[in-house]
């Protein structure tokens, strides 16, 4: 995945839950996605992540992980 250096090939974000998609080459010349759910919140003056999610959170989190599907779906569609 990241190495802190990389960018994610996309980013969807609805309120404070985000889906980050990472695109990987894999031995052979082929590629895969691989997609991050987080939500984001503020700790005093300071934005951080978590992986963990609420009640209230999970239709969005549902959401952006459609939304993501879709999004490599048409990357896939554009190479056939």
């Amino acid at each position: 995945m990241a190495n802190g250096k990389d960018k994610p090939a996309h980013e969807i974000r609805l309120g404070r839950i985000k889906a980050v998609i990472w695109g990987n080459e894999i031995e052979g010349g082929g590629f895969r996605h691989n997609v991050q759910v987080r939500r984001i919140y503020k700790d005093g003056e300071e934005w951080k992540q978590s992986d963990s999610f609420g009640r209230d959170d999970l239709p969005l989190v549902a959401k952006v992980a459609d939304m993501a599907h879709t999004w490599i779906h048409e990357r896939l569609q554009d190479k056939a």
